[in-house]
């Protein structure tokens, strides 16, 4: 199904009950000792997690030679390429998929975890016909945090929390950043700070956080979106909203027809 650097995910399916899964098959060989240590941990972490809207881990065994983790199989696909297909969504539309996202990330944050990777490549769709029925998947980056504890700095470049490039302690208040970033793509069809040549210049921008909502893709979109998204995209982790705000936010919690 996909090749990663020292993976490859195959599809499976169990003798005895028909159902398909997806098998990730690690190479130990290719693997240095934080390697596998991280993937221990990736593991312990998502095997504590039970939650519909989490992709679910389903075993994990090792050899002398691999190691294979046994997930779920999501038909849907990523939700990168959906927004691609898609270019945009209406507000009812993205409502409804960050409501969904919103609650898990409630569920990942009550147990002091942090995801550290969110972005719309790790967000996968349970089927091709549901665009709301989402899971949060790749805990490679994951970590249980109390508070600002976090150094490490890791995350994909449009998505990464300022604190993080300021080599700052952080902790959840970087996952609802990226919250903020997945969000204005849904509603505008294109990210609030990028720079497709100059990866310093990208970094530069968000640890500025100076964004704008561009009239002539903004202007039909509701005040209460964007002020989701300005208490998201809060340069100061501090005052940065709460997933437990968030949940509580007028947009959030009305319906749009």
């Amino acid at each position: 199904m996909g090749k990663g650097g020292y993976s490859v995910v195959f599809e499976a399916t169990n003798k005895q009950t028909n159902i398909k899964y997806a098998v990730k098959e690690i190479t130990r060989a290719n693997m240095k000792r934080e390697d596998e240590v991280a993937l221990r941990q990736e593991i312990e972490i998502l095997g504590a997690m039970n939650h519909h809207h989490v992709v679910k881990l389903v075993d994990f065994y090792e050899d002398k030679d691999k190691y294979y983790v046994v997930l779920e199989l999501l038909a849907g696909g990523e939700l990168f390429d959906r927004i691609v297909q898609k270019t945009t969504y209406s507000e009812k539309e993205a409502r409804d998929l960050i409501n969904v996202l919103f609650r898990a990330m409630k569920y990942i944050h009550d147990h002091r975890v942090c995801h550290r990777d969110l972005k719309p490549e790790n967000l996968l769709l349970s089927s091709t016909k549901d665009d709301a029925d989402v899971k949060i998947a790749d805990f490679g980056f994951a970590k249980r945090t109390n508070g600002f504890s976090l150094t490490t700095q890791c995350g994909s470049p449009g998505y990464i929390a300022p604190e993080i490039l300021e080599k700052k302690k952080y902790g959840l208040p970087s996952d609802m950043w990226s919250l903020g970033v997945i969000t204005y793509i849904l509603l505008g069809g294109y990210p609030p700070f990028h720079d497709d040549r100059d990866q310093a210049a990208l970094f530069r921008k968000i640890r500025k956080g100076v964004f704008r909502f561009h009239p002539q893709y903004w202007d039909h979109i509701s005040d209460e979106a964007k002020d989701l998204i300005k208490g998201l995209l809060t340069l100061d982790m501090e005052k940065r909203i709460t997933i437990d705000e968030a949940l509580e936010h007028p947009w959030v919690s009305m319906y749009l027809y």
